[in-house]
């Protein structure tokens, strides 16, 4: 496997993981290219994450990119990195679904912690999940906070976390839900939902109490960690199955936990 690495924001670590590693800077899209038929890719998959705010940097695209970036009526996620997805297809590359190695990472539907959330905590997340599916289907981003049915903070470019920390400012100390989904049409090549760790440890800091997600287009890293600390934290987690336009979603069981089955 060959990796290329985009300097900003890609670990150092890789040095020490992959043999075939070429680090470009976020801005060189037809370095990266030359990488590719070098190495004779043909099929690519994205991992990790640049953050959308990038396009305000002070990183410049080279000409590739900058004819890339001209041509676009809009700049959300799907267009940018969409367009990027169709100068590889130009080339002849690929670009798989990315979550087509970390199958194991998704979760299915179901409580996934110790802890189901209370009635409180469920017409938040109920609330919330109508709030984030809109939002999420104008490109804006997939995460919303929620308290007694009031949307707190809606994310923007500033990601998970800091949306969290953003609605915790608001809210004064009080109690909230938070609730992360994936795009109505959602693209798994790129920009699917993750779940982590830090993202725990924010939650337990600005008083999360229960997380609504998407079951099979969520990423998990770190699944048992991040069980063992929201269940530390006595933070609720679960996954609700995906709506299909024109059926009724299909309520969870509460009361039952479905931890480790998912």
């Amino acid at each position: 496997m060959a990796v290329i690495a985009i300097r900003e924001e890609a670990s150092p670590e890789l040095e020490k993981v992959a043999s075939r590693l070429h680090w470009v800077s976020l801005g060189e899209l037809s370095r990266t290219l030359e990488w590719l038929h070098q190495e004779g890719v043909n099929r690519a998959v994205m991992a990790g994450q640049v953050k959308h705010n990038k396009i305000f940097s002070s990183i410049r695209p080279d000409w590739k990119l900058a004819k890339l970036l001209l041509s676009l009526p809009l700049k959300n996620t799907d267009s940018l990195i969409g367009a990027v997805a169709r100068v590889l297809e130009s080339e002849g590359i690929e670009l798989v679904d990315s979550t087509t190695f970390l199958k194991p990472l998704i979760p299915t539907p179901g409580v996934l912690t110790r802890r189901v959330p209370d009635a409180r905590e469920a017409a938040d997340i109920a609330y919330g999940r109508e709030i984030a599916r809109q939002i999420a289907g104008l490109d804006l981003g997939q995460t919303v906070v929620i308290r007694d049915r009031a949307c707190v903070a809606v994310e923007a470019m500033e990601g998970t976390d800091e949306t969290i920390e953003r609605a915790a400012r608001i809210a004064g100390g009080a109690s909230l839900v938070a609730v992360k989904v994936s795009k109505p049409r959602q693209d798994m090549r790129f920009d699917v939902p993750v779940m982590g760790l830090t993202t725990v440890e924010v939650m337990q800091r600005c008083r999360v109490t229960a997380l609504g997600m998407d079951a099979g287009r969520t990423l998990l890293f770190d699944r048992a960690r991040v069980i063992e600390a929201a269940d530390a934290a006595d933070i609720a987690i679960e996954a609700f199955p995906l709506e299909i336009i024109g059926v009724a979603e299909q309520p969870t069981v509460r009361g039952k936990s479905t931890q480790g089955k998912s």
